[in-house]
């Protein structure tokens, strides 16, 4: 199985080097992939040595899986090149994720769309990941009218210019800005750009991107978007309406049945998902259960996950491994 990683040198290349030799995937040629400034430098997998080559050097190499994280302009213009040799493209980016033609895929809910003709297939945005993780076997079950989301983000999300801006700030010193704002003891009410609605593209992301992963349009999503000065990983609070009915108890119970899903759920005894715990971890784990009084069959759910794992490289390495198993590559 011959597996090129595009994007090798970033934070969520790195992550995905690291997450395919965990879980054992079957690489036979590891094909690293780089900015021109990298090419000829080398990368360590299970203690071999790779040279770093360039995005044509790769497609020449004709491998069976291609694994993107470089970015959305970098994915449009290359990743149907990938394809053109027959190769499988999973993309980390923005890029393909609203495309009709395209599957969107969270393993745990969706992969059984998949077929040997997909050949390019979009990995979701990380907070989109959690969510739906959690949220499409109660979907499922009581189905889902409305979410209203609010979420607490790792800057590991924006890269490590961030991690060096709030690094630098932390230790007091001046350095290169990330940010618009200092993040080192702030919350940002901004991750990504700001679209002509007033929302942010991560606020529109997980309204855009959960609807399709659900297949369900009709489900009302509005999100706020926050960074805040962490590392281990992405928080949210999700409020959901359904249409139906339900016990709590079953709720946690469907949860803790649920592929992927850790339940973190004992006030009593102060235990409920945190960053800190998630950081290194490839589940999503989900606590703060609880009845909304508010609101007719609603509820409060607390997700916490790891963003460059399942958020990201896990989530891309597990749709890999379902198409070895499935024979589709």
């Amino acid at each position: 199985m011959k597996v090129a990683v595009v994007g090798a040198t970033g934070m969520v290349g790195t992550v995905m080097l690291k997450v395919l030799a965990e879980q054992k995937f079957p690489v036979s040629t590891l094909i690293p992939v780089a900015s021109e400034r990298s090419i000829g430098k080398e990368i360590t997998y299970q203690g071999n040595a790779y040279p770093i080559v360039s995005m044509q050097d790769a497609i020449n190499a004709k491998p069976d899986i291609a694994l993107f994280s470089a970015g959305g302009s970098t994915s449009l213009e290359w990743a149907p090149k990938f394809e053109a040799v027959g190769t499988t493209v999973i993309d980390n980016s923005s890029a393909w994720r609203m495309d009709h033609s395209k599957k969107l895929v969270v393993p745990e809910i969706n992969a059984n769309a998949l077929t040997a003709t997909d050949k390019i297939i979009a990995n979701p945005n990380c907070s989109t990941i959690q969510m739906v993780v959690a949220l499409a076997p109660l979907h499922k079950k009581y189905k889902i009218k409305r979410i209203v989301v609010s979420t607490y983000q790792s800057i590991t999300g924006t890269g490590v210019k961030a991690v060096r801006q709030l690094e630098s700030e932390y230790a007091g010193e001046k350095g290169e800005m990330a940010y618009p704002y200092p993040i080192h003891r702030n919350a940002l009410p901004h991750c990504d750009v700001f679209e002509e609605n007033g929302y942010t593209k991560e606020e529109m992301k997980l309204v855009r991107e959960t609807q399709k992963i659900l297949d369900d349009a009709t489900i009302a999503i509005t999100a706020t978007a926050i960074r805040i000065p962490v590392v281990g990983g992405h928080s949210e609070s999700v409020n959901i309406e359904f249409e139906n009915d339900f016990d709590v108890d079953e709720i946690r119970t469907i949860l803790q049945e649920s592929p992927g899903i850790i339940v973190q759920d004992n006030p009593d005894t102060n235990v409920y998902p945190m960053p800190i715990y998630a950081e290194g971890k490839d589940e999503v784990f989900v606590g703060r259960i609880r009845r909304d009084g508010s609101q007719p069959n609603s509820l409060n759910m607390w997700i916490v996950s790891d963003n460059l794992r399942k958020g990201a490289a896990t989530n891309a390495v597990q749709i890999a491994q379902y198409l070895v198993d499935h024979k589709l590559v």
